[in-house]
Protein backbone atom coordinates (compact mmCIF):
# COMPACT_ATOMS: atom_id res chain seq x y z
CA UNK A 1 0.00 0.00 0.00
CA UNK A 2 1.19 3.49 -0.83
CA UNK A 3 1.87 5.61 2.24
CA UNK A 4 -0.30 8.72 1.89
CA UNK A 5 0.53 10.30 5.24
CA UNK A 6 2.23 13.23 3.54
CA UNK A 7 0.08 13.33 0.40
CA UNK A 8 -0.99 16.72 -0.90
CA UNK A 9 -2.31 18.30 -4.08
CA UNK A 10 -3.40 21.75 -5.14
CA UNK A 11 -6.94 23.01 -5.78
CA UNK A 12 -7.67 23.69 -9.44
CA UNK A 13 -7.42 27.32 -10.49
CA UNK A 14 -7.99 29.19 -13.75
CA UNK A 15 -5.31 28.00 -16.15
CA UNK A 16 -4.31 28.27 -19.80
CA UNK A 17 -3.39 24.99 -21.51
CA UNK A 18 -2.22 24.81 -25.10
CA UNK A 19 -2.14 21.77 -27.34
CA UNK A 20 -1.58 21.13 -31.00
CA UNK A 21 -5.22 21.72 -31.96
CA UNK A 22 -6.92 23.50 -29.08
CA UNK A 23 -6.33 26.14 -26.43
CA UNK A 24 -8.00 25.83 -23.01
CA UNK A 25 -8.41 29.19 -21.29
CA UNK A 26 -10.13 30.55 -18.17
CA UNK A 27 -13.68 31.77 -18.58
CA UNK A 28 -13.95 35.57 -18.52
CA UNK A 29 -17.38 37.09 -18.85
CA UNK A 30 -16.22 40.11 -20.84
CA UNK A 31 -14.40 37.88 -23.32
CA UNK A 32 -16.75 34.91 -23.57
CA UNK A 33 -20.32 36.01 -22.82
CA UNK A 34 -21.23 36.22 -26.50
CA UNK A 35 -18.62 34.00 -28.14
CA UNK A 36 -19.43 31.01 -25.94
CA UNK A 37 -23.17 31.54 -26.42
CA UNK A 38 -22.72 31.46 -30.20
CA UNK A 39 -20.34 28.49 -30.01
CA UNK A 40 -22.94 26.44 -28.15
CA UNK A 41 -25.64 27.15 -30.71
CA UNK A 42 -27.19 30.37 -29.38
CA UNK A 43 -30.91 30.29 -28.55
CA UNK A 44 -31.67 27.86 -31.39
CA UNK A 45 -29.27 25.17 -30.19
CA UNK A 46 -27.94 25.69 -26.69
CA UNK A 47 -30.91 24.34 -24.75
CA UNK A 48 -30.82 21.04 -26.59
CA UNK A 49 -27.04 20.83 -26.20
CA UNK A 50 -27.14 21.32 -22.41
CA UNK A 51 -30.49 19.61 -21.77
CA UNK A 52 -28.88 17.42 -19.10
CA UNK A 53 -27.47 20.40 -17.19
CA UNK A 54 -29.58 21.29 -14.11
CA UNK A 55 -30.37 24.68 -15.63
CA UNK A 56 -33.39 26.60 -16.76
CA UNK A 57 -34.08 27.23 -20.44
CA UNK A 58 -31.95 30.08 -21.77
CA UNK A 59 -32.93 32.76 -24.26
CA UNK A 60 -30.09 35.26 -23.77
CA UNK A 61 -26.28 34.94 -23.43
CA UNK A 62 -26.35 36.85 -20.14
CA UNK A 63 -28.32 34.00 -18.55
CA UNK A 64 -25.60 31.47 -19.35
CA UNK A 65 -22.94 33.91 -18.14
CA UNK A 66 -24.83 34.45 -14.87
CA UNK A 67 -25.02 30.69 -14.27
CA UNK A 68 -21.29 30.22 -14.91
CA UNK A 69 -20.39 33.05 -12.56
CA UNK A 70 -22.70 31.67 -9.88
CA UNK A 71 -21.30 28.13 -9.93
CA UNK A 72 -17.74 29.46 -10.06
CA UNK A 73 -18.28 31.71 -7.04
CA UNK A 74 -20.57 29.53 -4.90
CA UNK A 75 -19.74 25.94 -5.84
CA UNK A 76 -16.02 26.19 -6.53
CA UNK A 77 -16.23 25.41 -10.24
CA UNK A 78 -13.31 26.46 -12.42
CA UNK A 79 -14.88 27.00 -15.83
CA UNK A 80 -12.59 26.75 -18.83
CA UNK A 81 -13.31 27.58 -22.44
CA UNK A 82 -12.05 25.72 -25.52
CA UNK A 83 -10.71 27.71 -28.45
CA UNK A 84 -9.81 26.27 -31.86
CA UNK A 85 -6.11 26.97 -32.26
CA UNK A 86 -6.34 27.17 -36.05
CA UNK A 87 -8.88 29.97 -36.39
CA UNK A 88 -9.15 31.28 -32.81
CA UNK A 89 -12.88 30.57 -32.53
CA UNK A 90 -14.45 29.56 -29.21
CA UNK A 91 -15.89 26.05 -29.57
CA UNK A 92 -16.90 24.70 -26.14
CA UNK A 93 -16.38 24.54 -22.40
CA UNK A 94 -15.89 22.32 -19.34
CA UNK A 95 -15.26 22.85 -15.63
CA UNK A 96 -13.21 21.37 -12.86
CA UNK A 97 -15.84 20.62 -10.20
CA UNK A 98 -16.13 19.48 -6.58
CA UNK A 99 -12.39 19.55 -5.85
CA UNK A 100 -11.38 17.57 -2.78
CA UNK A 101 -7.64 18.19 -2.41
CA UNK A 102 -7.49 16.43 0.95
CA UNK A 103 -8.36 13.15 -0.76
CA UNK A 104 -6.98 13.97 -4.19
CA UNK A 105 -10.29 13.88 -6.06
CA UNK A 106 -11.60 16.28 -8.70
CA UNK A 107 -14.36 16.01 -11.31
CA UNK A 108 -14.60 17.32 -14.84
CA UNK A 109 -18.15 18.37 -15.67
CA UNK A 110 -20.42 21.01 -17.18
CA UNK A 111 -19.02 19.73 -20.47
CA UNK A 112 -20.49 21.30 -23.60
CA UNK A 113 -18.96 20.68 -27.01
CA UNK A 114 -20.28 23.07 -29.65
CA UNK A 115 -20.69 22.13 -33.31
CA UNK A 116 -17.23 23.53 -34.03
CA UNK A 117 -15.70 20.62 -32.11
CA UNK A 118 -17.45 17.87 -34.03
CA UNK A 119 -15.50 15.53 -36.31
CA UNK A 120 -12.18 16.97 -35.20
CA UNK A 121 -9.42 16.24 -32.65
CA UNK A 122 -10.42 19.29 -30.59
CA UNK A 123 -12.57 17.59 -27.95
CA UNK A 124 -10.16 14.71 -27.45
CA UNK A 125 -7.19 17.02 -27.02
CA UNK A 126 -9.10 19.36 -24.70
CA UNK A 127 -9.91 16.49 -22.35
CA UNK A 128 -6.38 15.15 -22.57
CA UNK A 129 -5.06 18.56 -21.51
CA UNK A 130 -7.54 18.82 -18.63
CA UNK A 131 -6.73 15.34 -17.32
CA UNK A 132 -2.98 15.82 -17.72
CA UNK A 133 -3.13 19.07 -15.77
CA UNK A 134 -5.12 17.42 -12.96
CA UNK A 135 -2.76 14.46 -12.62
CA UNK A 136 0.64 15.83 -13.57
CA UNK A 137 0.51 19.48 -12.52
CA UNK A 138 -1.90 19.44 -9.58
CA UNK A 139 -1.18 15.93 -8.29
CA UNK A 140 -4.71 14.46 -8.11
CA UNK A 141 -5.21 10.75 -7.46
CA UNK A 142 -8.71 10.39 -8.91
CA UNK A 143 -10.34 12.20 -11.83
CA UNK A 144 -14.11 11.81 -12.14
CA UNK A 145 -16.69 12.08 -14.91
CA UNK A 146 -20.38 11.97 -13.95
CA UNK A 147 -23.45 12.40 -16.08
CA UNK A 148 -27.18 11.84 -16.23
CA UNK A 149 -27.63 8.13 -16.84
CA UNK A 150 -29.86 8.95 -19.82
CA UNK A 151 -27.07 10.94 -21.46
CA UNK A 152 -25.73 8.27 -23.80
CA UNK A 153 -23.33 10.55 -25.74
CA UNK A 154 -21.66 11.61 -22.48
CA UNK A 155 -21.30 8.00 -21.33
CA UNK A 156 -19.79 7.00 -24.68
CA UNK A 157 -17.36 9.91 -24.48
CA UNK A 158 -16.23 8.92 -20.98
CA UNK A 159 -15.49 5.36 -22.07
CA UNK A 160 -13.71 6.56 -25.21
CA UNK A 161 -11.48 8.88 -23.18
CA UNK A 162 -10.45 5.98 -20.93
CA UNK A 163 -12.66 6.47 -17.88
CA UNK A 164 -13.81 3.33 -16.07
CA UNK A 165 -17.54 2.95 -15.46
CA UNK A 166 -18.15 2.45 -11.75
CA UNK A 167 -21.93 2.22 -11.55
CA UNK A 168 -25.14 4.21 -11.32
CA UNK A 169 -26.21 6.23 -8.28
CA UNK A 170 -29.98 5.76 -8.35
CA UNK A 171 -32.18 8.73 -7.46
CA UNK A 172 -29.02 10.74 -6.99
CA UNK A 173 -30.68 14.13 -7.40
CA UNK A 174 -33.64 16.06 -8.74
CA UNK A 175 -32.81 17.91 -11.94
CA UNK A 176 -35.23 20.16 -13.80
CA UNK A 177 -38.05 18.83 -11.67
CA UNK A 178 -37.32 15.19 -12.54
CA UNK A 179 -35.38 12.32 -11.05
CA UNK A 180 -31.76 11.93 -12.13
CA UNK A 181 -29.84 8.68 -11.86
CA UNK A 182 -26.14 9.48 -12.22
CA UNK A 183 -23.55 7.35 -13.98
CA UNK A 184 -20.07 7.54 -12.38
CA UNK A 185 -16.74 7.11 -14.18
CA UNK A 186 -13.15 7.65 -13.11
CA UNK A 187 -9.49 7.50 -14.02
CA UNK A 188 -6.99 7.02 -11.18
CA UNK A 189 -3.38 8.13 -11.09
CA UNK A 190 -1.90 4.66 -11.61
CA UNK A 191 -3.88 4.37 -14.86
CA UNK A 192 -3.00 7.78 -16.20
CA UNK A 193 0.46 7.10 -17.74
CA UNK A 194 -0.95 4.49 -20.14
CA UNK A 195 -3.99 6.60 -20.95
CA UNK A 196 -1.73 9.59 -21.58
CA UNK A 197 0.34 7.58 -24.06
CA UNK A 198 -2.84 6.52 -25.86
CA UNK A 199 -4.05 10.11 -26.09
CA UNK A 200 -0.68 11.26 -27.41
CA UNK A 201 -0.52 8.50 -30.02
CA UNK A 202 -4.07 9.24 -31.19
CA UNK A 203 -3.42 12.99 -31.39
CA UNK A 204 -0.21 12.55 -33.38
CA UNK A 205 -0.70 14.02 -36.90
CA UNK A 206 0.54 10.69 -38.28
CA UNK A 207 -2.70 9.11 -37.03
CA UNK A 208 -4.77 11.18 -39.50
CA UNK A 209 -5.04 10.85 -43.28
CA UNK A 210 -5.11 13.73 -45.76
CA UNK A 211 -8.87 14.17 -45.20
CA UNK A 212 -8.36 14.40 -41.43
CA UNK A 213 -9.85 10.97 -40.72
CA UNK A 214 -8.36 8.90 -37.91
CA UNK A 215 -6.36 5.84 -38.85
CA UNK A 216 -6.68 4.17 -35.45
CA UNK A 217 -9.38 4.64 -32.82
CA UNK A 218 -8.35 5.89 -29.39
CA UNK A 219 -9.88 2.80 -27.79
CA UNK A 220 -7.84 0.49 -30.05
CA UNK A 221 -4.59 2.30 -29.33
CA UNK A 222 -5.26 2.07 -25.59
CA UNK A 223 -6.08 -1.65 -25.85
CA UNK A 224 -2.82 -2.29 -27.73
CA UNK A 225 -0.83 -0.46 -25.07
CA UNK A 226 -2.59 -2.39 -22.31
CA UNK A 227 -1.83 -5.69 -24.03
CA UNK A 228 1.85 -4.79 -24.33
CA UNK A 229 1.94 -3.83 -20.66
CA UNK A 230 0.74 -7.26 -19.50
Amino acid sequence: MRNLANYSCRPPAPVRLEGRYVIVEPYERAVHVHTLWEALGAEEGINDLIRYFPNETYSRPEQLADWIETVNSTKGFVTLVFRDKEDGEVVGMASYMRPDPANGVVEVGAVAHGPGMSRSPLSTEAHYLLARHAFEDLGYRRYEWKCHNANEPSKRAAIRYGFTFEGVFRQHMISRGENRDTAWFSIIDSEWPLRAKAFEAWLDPANFDEQGHQKQRLEDIRAQLQEKAL
